[in-house]
């Protein structure tokens, strides 16, 4: 069984008016229900502010270890039904990139999958250049490796310039 990383992140109330971390938590109750995945490890919850910098409001982020078999286009599917589900407008609506969002789940990594297109990118082209990611990560798979890079989530982010990121 693959280790799958999901990043979780929202700065905006649900639909009902939920916190961001009450919809963060509510999405890893989602994750756990995912048939054929085991949810094996969340991150604590941590306090960042947007990248790039913009007059958003900061955002709550974690990070979901899960275990199982998973074909990345059908597991980006449930992930975007859980964002919708939550307030997200659906993906193919969406109009503002790096708009503030009621909830966002990424996929980080399957295994050591390597993938180019289509989407999902694997690894998450971007995940390792974002303190928001590899803090927690490094909280729930401390031995993870980069699939690309060869280096791990605590390497990547000692060489990150200063980001503001702290526990909630």
């Amino acid at each position: 069984m693959a280790p799958i990383l999901i990043a979780l992140g929202a700065n905006l109330p649900g639909p009902h008016g939920e916190s961001p971390l009450a919809t963060c938590r509510a999405a890893v109750e989602a994750l756990r229900s995912l048939p054929g995945l085991r949810l094996q490890a969340v991150s604590r919850w941590w306090r960042t502010a947007p990248i790039p910098p913009s007059g958003q409001p900061d955002y709550i982020n974690g990070v979901a270890l899960l275990a199982g078999e998973a074909e990345p286009a059908a597991l980006l599917a449930r992930l975007q039904a859980i964002e919708t589900a939550a307030g997200r407008p659906p993906a193919g609506t969406r109009r503002v990139v790096n708009a503030a969002r009621c909830l966002d789940l990424d996929i980080i990594a399957i295994g050591t999958l390597q993938r180019a297109s289509p989407d999902p990118i694997l690894p998450h082209p971007r995940a390792h250049l974002r303190a928001f990611v590899l803090a927690p990560l490094a909280e729930v798979a401390p031995g993870w490796v980069h699939p690309v890079l060869g280096r791990t989530a605590e390497s990547l982010l000692h060489g990150l310039p200063a980001q503001e990121a702290a526990l909630f």
